[in-house]
């Protein structure tokens, strides 16, 4: 029988909401509070520069300079609970990452707006695992061609692997939720070929 639902599309990615239990994870975010430098970048918006909707940090590889919203990540050294989460991150989705961008959501009022990961130095079809600790919070894909979205409840723990075209095809969000309570930190693991930058 023909299924309608067919030829909705869907984001090539791998769910697993439990990837590390609930203590483990809390003592993981304390780690990351005290040990990571965050701070608040500002972006190019077409009414001029304005402060990111939350906290930030870019750490890896010497190399792995990444460019994104007119804003040049220069890597930080890994600190020891990121170069843990890396570790289990790449034995997890077996494949490398040479770098991070950490996401610091301090309470629902932060967010991140609709974007693709789609920089030349990641590459056609970038592998990007996304590790959560802390608050619950919505995780919503959007088609670039047809707008058919897709939404993900991002848990405490949870590890999201984007592969595939996803980055191409797809963009997503972090948005405003006013009833989330609570902090929460994202890690998005990649790699980073500089040699691929204009």
């Amino acid at each position: 029988m023909f299924d309608l639902f067919d030829d909705i599309p869907k984001p090539d990615i791998a769910w697993h909401p439990d990837w590390i239990a609930a203590d483990e994870g809390s003592d993981l975010m304390g780690a990351l509070i005290a040990e990571v430098a965050w701070q608040q970048d500002t972006m190019t918006t077409p009414g001029g520069r304005v402060s990111l909707p939350r906290l930030t940090a870019w750490q890896g590889e010497p190399d792995a300079v990444y460019v994104y919203s007119g804003i040049r990540n220069v890597p930080q050294p890994w600190t020891p609970a990121v170069a843990q989460l890396r570790a289990r991150a790449e034995a997890a989705c077996e494949a490398r990452f040479n770098s991070v961008l950490l996401n610091r959501y301090r309470s629902g009022l932060d967010s991140m707006g609709w974007h693709a990961d789609k920089e030349r130095e990641l590459g056609p079809e970038p592998v990007i695992a996304s590790v959560s600790l802390g608050a619950t919070r919505t995780f919503e894909f959007r088609h670039a061609r047809t707008h058919a979205t897709h939404t993900l409840v991002l848990t405490h723990g949870s590890l999201l692997v984007m592969r595939g075209r996803t980055q191409r095809e797809w963009v997503h969000r972090v948005p405003k939720e006013a009833g989330a309570r609570g902090e929460r930190i994202n890690l998005t693991f990649r790699w980073v070929d500089a040699s691929k930058r204009k």
